[in-house]
């Protein structure tokens, strides 16, 4: 296990100082807030502590409302709203200085057997023919308006191996393309074999790139280009079949409509077998800077 993945997995293992109340502290971002993947993450370990072991998290909604500080803790109340035969349903609110930065839904399931089918998984290239994250970020150093931005993005984004099919939207800024993008993502080592872990891991992963589709429809490079400004709104996932996280699953991921200075991302997560893992949506603030 690599020391970067050693210490994301120390970062979702929450300490708890009382019952339903679970505290989370922060790693270093590239921007000066909390990473809207680590607090949905952590709120759904919160969740997941207080669920009975036989019940796997099914689906999550969940909404950003304040910008969280890196410096100081976040603590997670979680509610007991239902512990039924089949399925268990949590609440969960991160607070930090006294206020909601965030809140979650989560909905757990025994497992059943049931009527079974699935989309067919798109085309993508191998994951280990593509370049990674440390090939390709110092290629466009020049683009971003902070050059220094390379090493904390590698530094963010050293627990996952993170490989683009295409070129990123930072590399084709000011050509507007398809609003879609594919990633190929996996855990930068071994996983202990707990569902929970795997889940929230992707969780974690999920909210890198899914607003990526937004920015390619208008040629429009990102944060790190300097010419949008955003943020995470909201967040859905709906796990439907068991995965692992340390091994490739392929983040196909669209966006169907961006109006009103916001963007949808909706997106597919597939092992690299082809089964249908995880479906997940985003809505996010997606602005073009004021002169």
């Amino acid at each position: 296990m690599s020391s970067a993945l050693d210490g994301l997995l120390d970062l979702l293992d929450l300490e708890q100082i009382e019952q339903n109340i679970f505290r989370g502290r922060s790693r270093s971002a590239v921007v000066p807030r909390v990473f809207g993947g680590q607090v949905a993450a952590q709120a759904l370990v919160a969740a997941g502590r207080t669920v009975p072991g036989d019940r796997t998290a099914h689906s999550l909604h969940s909404y950003f409302l304040r910008m969280g500080d890196p410096g100081a803790p976040i603590v997670y109340t979680v509610d007991r709203i239902r512990d039924g035969r089949s399925f268990t349903t949590r609440r969960v609110v991160a607070v930090q200085h006294g206020q909601p930065i965030f809140h979650l839904s989560a909905s757990f399931q025994t497992y059943e057997e049931g009527l079974e089918h699935q989309e067919e998984m798109p085309d993508s290239p191998d994951p280990e023919t593509l370049p990674t994250a440390a090939e390709m970020l110092p290629r466009y150093a020049d683009r971003f308006v902070d050059p220094g931005v390379v090493d904390r993005l590698l530094e963010a984004r050293a627990a996952v191996d993170l490989r683009y099919v295409d070129e990123p939207p930072y590399a084709t800024a000011g050509r507007p393309r398809e609003p879609r993008s594919q990633v190929w993502f996996r855990a930068n080592g071994k996983l202990a074999d707990d569902p929970l872990l795997h889940v929230c891991l992707a969780t974690y992963v999920s909210d890198m790139t899914l607003l990526d589709s937004i920015l390619l429809a208008h040629g429009r490079g990102g944060w790190a280009v300097g010419d949008v400004v955003g943020a995470s709104l909201d967040h859905a996932m709906w796990f439907h079949r068991p995965f692992r996280a340390d091994e490739w699953l392929l983040y196909d991921q669209e966006s169907p409509s961006a109006s009103g200075g916001r963007g949808l991302g909706q997106a597919r997560i597939w092992t690299q077998d082809g089964r249908l893992a995880i479906t997940v949506i985003q809505e996010g603030v997606v602005r073009v800077p004021r002169d």
